[in-house]
């Protein structure tokens, strides 16, 4: 649980707002591939049903894009509100690839964007198709920049902690542009969005069937939603796949949560299906278990064991051990640079700092702690499993439904059968919400699971946050919380209203034409 100090609630105000801004952000890059498909077609065909479903599309796309721009843009300025110390610590690396997302691909897609609209006059049918593949690579470029300042939270690599500025500064932009993390989180969250745009399409075009309406447009719709969804739905599943092995290699603590792991699992390594996590007792009760599953999984093999809470715990008692020695010899050198015996320490140890700072959560000189208090660092490294296992099986078995259900979508396409069909129907509009469910708890694993890192084994999240009093961050978050969920019911007003209107009722195209009686004047 989060305690509700100034350090619980800047973290409390950054989750919502980011799960908040992660409701816009795979609905724009699904929406923006799926423009692109469609809008190849009508190149392609000529046929001018396809620019309408273009059009409609994207008008949902542009009202979506909008919302996540102000989401967006305000979540980033906490960085420099909530968590000053962190911006301090860490912003030589952490900002690179902020500002080149900013710079390069938020003004690339913002600007074609703009074209998108208004082009369709102005442009070739080729132009125009170029543009709106522009939106879908800027919106791709977004998500690649922050999702590589993210993977650097993950596996921080490529920087060097330096004691005389008191900073971590960066060593190799290439390490951090190629670290394996990003290459992981990039794919897999750019695919979980396709999934959602294409779980909104088939919803809505479900929505249009159960009630007769533009049927021509909603049949196409599905048609494509369908066979794209299922690509990208099992594309998730294998890229997935790739995230847990990353993380099995530089995240062994996050695995172990996830699978409420305790002990350590000797190969062939199972996988939990089912269990009740309890932590107090620190056991997991009723298990169900899958052979091999995780070895396969965690370590690509079937002959390594996978480490349990217990063991990790021990691992991170010697580190905080060692951290002490690091934060002794960085104290020494603070008051004489010129101690060489500290600097030689510190040369030794300083991969272990950020566990020494642990401590300063239970003590104000790591020199100083008790067995105990070590101990008790040493267990704080754990976040926490029953969120994480849930979370996990719920998103996991969410993604397995997507698959059933584009599948089942494609069958009924192939054979014009989804009017007979008005369960599948029913079921497909229902799905609504699901993907932004299976969305919001994949960056729950991911974020929450990194606790209680800032930058995993570097920082600790209670020492980055600003001076502020509790006081004035439960302000901001109030505002926050209003001024989101004014976001909110606006995005929610525009949406619906342009959905019941429906593609023939947006003025883009002229009505059809109306034999009109002469009339004698």
């Amino acid at each position: 649980m989060i305690d509700l100090d100034v350090v619980g609630l800047s973290r409390l105000q950054f989750a919502l707002t980011a799960l908040y801004h992660f409701l816009f952000v795979p609905l724009t890059l699904g929406l923006s591939m799926i423009l692109v498909i469609m809008e190849a077609v009508y190149v392609m065909t000529g046929r001018e049903i396809w620019q309408r479903m273009t059009k409609f599309w994207g008008l949902l796309f542009g009202i979506n894009f909008a919302m996540g721009v102000a989401t967006g843009i305000t979540m980033e300025f906490q960085f420099g509100t909530n968590w000053a110390y962190y911006s301090h610590y860490v912003g030589d690396v952490f900002g690179a690839p902020l500002a080149i997302e900013g710079l390069m691909a938020f003004f690339l897609e913002s600007t074609f964007v703009g074209l998108f609209f208004f082009g369709w006059e102005r442009l070739s049918k080729i132009g125009h198709l170029v543009v709106t593949s522009l939106v879908a690579l800027g919106s791709s470029l977004s998500a690649l920049w922050i999702l590589i300042a993210n993977a650097w939270m993950q596996n921080p690599i490529g920087a060097q902690f330096n004691y005389q500025t008191m900073r971590m500064e960066l060593s190799s932009f290439g390490s951090v542009l190629f670290n394996p993390v990003a290459q992981a989180k990039f794919v897999h969250a750019v695919a979980a969005g396709y999934v959602v745009g294409s779980i909104f399409v088939l919803a809505i075009s479900a929505w249009y069937l159960l009630r007769g309406r533009n049927t021509q447009v909603a049949k196409r719709s599905m048609a494509v939603a369908a066979s794209f969804g299922l690509a990208c739905s099992l594309s998730v599943v294998v890229l997935g796949d790739e995230s847990g092995y990353v993380a099995g290699e530089n995240q062994r603590m996050k695995i172990a949560a996830i699978e409420a792991e305790w002990q350590t699992e000797k190969p062939p390594a199972s996988f939990t299906v089912f269990g009740l996590p309890d932590v107090q007792a620190r056991t997991t009760h009723a298990e169900v278990k899958l052979p091999w599953l995780l070895g396969l999984i965690a370590t690509r093999s079937i002959d390594k064991p996978v480490p349990g809470i217990y063991e990790l715990v021990g691992r991170a008692r010697v580190r905080i051990i060692s951290g002490i020695q690091a934060h002794s010899a960085l104290k020494a050198l603070r008051a004489n640079p010129a101690d060489a015996e500290a600097l030689a320490q510190l040369q030794a140890h300083q991969a272990d700092l950020g566990y020494g700072l642990l401590l300063l959560r239970y003590v104000a000189n790591p020199a100083d702690a008790s067995a105990a208090q070590i101990d008790q660092a040493a267990w704080s490294t754990v976040p926490n499993v029953p969120v994480l296992f849930w979370c996990f099986r719920i998103m996991v078995g969410l993604g397995l439904f997507f698959i059933v259900l584009f599948a089942v979508a494609i069958y009924l396409s192939t054979r014009h059968r989804f009017e007979q069909n008005r369960w599948f129907l029913r079921m497909a509009f229902l799905s609504l919400p699901l993907p932004w469910v299976a969305a919001e708890l994949g960056w729950i694993v991911a974020e929450y699971g990194r606790q209680p890192w800032a930058i995993d084994g570097v920082l600790p999240t209670f020492l980055g946050v600003s001076t502020r009093s509790a006081g004035n961050v439960i302000a901001s978050l109030t505002g926050f919380i209003v001024f989101y969920s004014a976001l909110a019911a606006v995005e929610a007003f525009l949406m619906v209203r342009m959905i019941r209107r429906g593609p023939d009722g947006l003025g883009y195209w002229p009505a059809p034409a109306v034999a009109v009686p002469a009339v004698a004047l």
